[in-house]
């Protein structure tokens, strides 16, 4: 059975024109240096729309990097063995990207209990109370934290999909997420 947590119209594909990147398991290792360095790749492809305006650039820059820097090291970070694609895509006003990778079971529970803690309050108020937690060290492990910050402080949206295709000990994970970006000036 496939579990949906979220948006489900977020989750019904990235659409046309998606650029797809795939992160092998390999003899380098998946660590956050590739994180990081595909992050900026997307944030920069993203960006150049809007090279006509220095602040906008930057903004959509930092936006669309943070969002998929935190999606990419989610999926390093909790993924069972396989690679990890992402698949990004910008429509007229929103940024949307998919991150698939494969997760065991235990994870797979941990993050859906986090996924109904983190989808059904205020964004704000469950940013406030997590940090509070974590500053008196009453924080559970993985918190949400970044997803949280996502939500609360740039607006984005998001859907996951635990699939039910279970190869192994792995679940396929599908993070889906969306953040409104600026129509570029011509």
């Amino acid at each position: 059975m496939t579990t949906l947590y979220g948006m489900s119209d977020l989750a019904i594909g990235t659409g046309e024109n998606v650029t797809t990147l795939r992160l092998f398991e390999g003899p380098l290792d998946l660590s956050w240096k590739h994180c990081a360095m595909t992050s900026d790749f997307v944030a920069e492809f993203v960006a150049l729309r809007y090279r006509t305006s220095r602040n906008l650039y930057k903004e959509v820059r930092h936006n669309v990097g943070y969002l998929t820097n935190e999606l990419i090291e989610n999926a390093v970070k909790f993924r069972a063995s396989g690679e990890i694609v992402v698949e990004a895509a910008v429509g007229s006003n929103a940024f949307r990207a998919k991150v698939s990778n494969f997760v065991d079971k235990e994870t797979a529970q941990r993050f859906q209990h986090l996924l109904s803690e983190i989808t059904t309050g205020d964004p704000g108020e469950l940013l406030i109370k997590r940090i509070e937690e974590n500053a008196s060290g009453d924080s559970p492990s993985g918190s949400g934290l970044g997803l949280l910050t996502l939500m609360s402080d740039y607006g984005a949206h998001f859907a996951w999909v635990f699939g039910s295709g279970e190869q192994g000990s792995r679940i396929p994970l599908e993070t889906y997420a969306s953040i409104t970006v600026p129509e570029p000036s011509n």
